[in-house]
């Protein structure tokens, strides 16, 4: 039996097909209906999501073009239909500017006020959400997203373009009662990874690209480490050194905002340097005007860090 789907995507998918197809009449053909059905179905969506504003208009050689609500709502139709309910269609055809944004958790504990802020300012509605790494790349490719800050290492991906914001070198993080440092005044001077030797370790979980390099560091030194937890992101690393009176080795945030006064830091001082960068991503073809006006503040943050 052929998929019933509700009003509101069907009426979808005949202005997905006036999109891509160029016109009504092609658009009928794909469907396989009546070039009225079609003319129906977009008016129909456009008097229920914006107004009774046209979507798509006749340009020059009676060329079909969008208007503006129409890019957003085409762009947004990307995702998943299980995605599209009717308020989310709404938002997309809205004609308040807006940004839709995706963050990493450790990420946006430190920068999301900033850039509510910079939103705020330039009158940008915004829409915020969590999001892993593959999570992220996934939606920025489907264009459910404008804008999304993460760390490398990205999983691959296409239809992806990026900026790297901040490259942040590796430290040593312990709680108090853990031993490290001798009584060494962090400011005075760095550790090894051989340092680390026997004592309670917090790794990122095993999947993570984070602790398969902790995992090599400790072969190449020789060393074994008490691990007391694994943890997917810093918002989970603090409670647990402290829980455990353990350390880790993580990247240095402090570019981006100050590690819990309670926590010794330490340079991690390694043979070959390593580090991870802070990358913001948006959907091939370049970042939106929204996009670009959050990136922009976000930089002037970034450099008031320093």
């Amino acid at each position: 039996m052929p998929r019933k789907l509700p009003r509101h995507l069907t009426w979808l998918e005949a202005f997905v097909a006036v999109v891509e197809t160029g016109s009504l009449e092609a658009a009928a053909q794909h469907l396989s209906v009546a070039r009225s059905v079609v003319s129906e179905h977009l008016r129909a969506l456009e008097e229920t999501l914006a107004d009774g504003e046209t979507l798509v208009e006749r340009g020059p050689g009676r060329r079909l073009s969008l208007t503006p609500r129409g890019e957003r709502l085409f762009a947004g139709a990307q995702a998943s239909f299980h995605q599209l309910d009717l308020k989310r269609l709404r938002d997309l055809a809205s004609p308040e500017p807006g940004l839709r944004l995706g963050l990493n958790p450790t990420l946006s504990a430190l920068l999301m006020e900033p850039l509510a802020q910079a939103a705020a300012r330039t009158g940008l509605k915004l829409e915020a959400a969590f999001g892993g790494a593959h999570e992220l790349v996934r939606q920025i490719q489907t264009r459910q997203l404008d804008l999304a800050l993460g760390f490398t290492p990205l999983p691959p991906h296409r239809g992806v373009e990026y900026r790297v914001l901040a490259r942040l070198p590796f430290v040593v993080l312990a709680a108090p009662g853990c031993g490290l440092g001798c009584g060494l005044a962090p400011e005075a001077g760095f550790l090894r990874v051989k340092d680390l030797a026997d004592k309670p370790f917090v790794d990122w979980l095993r999947d993570d690209p984070y602790g398969g390099a902790n995992s090599a560091r400790f072969a190449e030194a020789g060393i074994q480490v008490r691990e007391a937890a694994r943890v997917e992101n810093f918002l989970q690393l603090y409670p647990a050194l402290r829980a455990f009176r353990a350390c880790a080795i993580a990247p240095d945030l402090r570019a981006l905002g100050p590690f819990p006064a309670d926590l010794q830091v330490w340079p991690l001082k390694e043979r070959k340097a390593q580090a991870v960068e802070v990358v913001a991503l948006w959907p091939s073809g370049g970042a939106s005007a929204a996009a670009e006006a959050c990136l922009k503040a976000l930089a002037a943050h970034l450099r008031k860090r320093r």
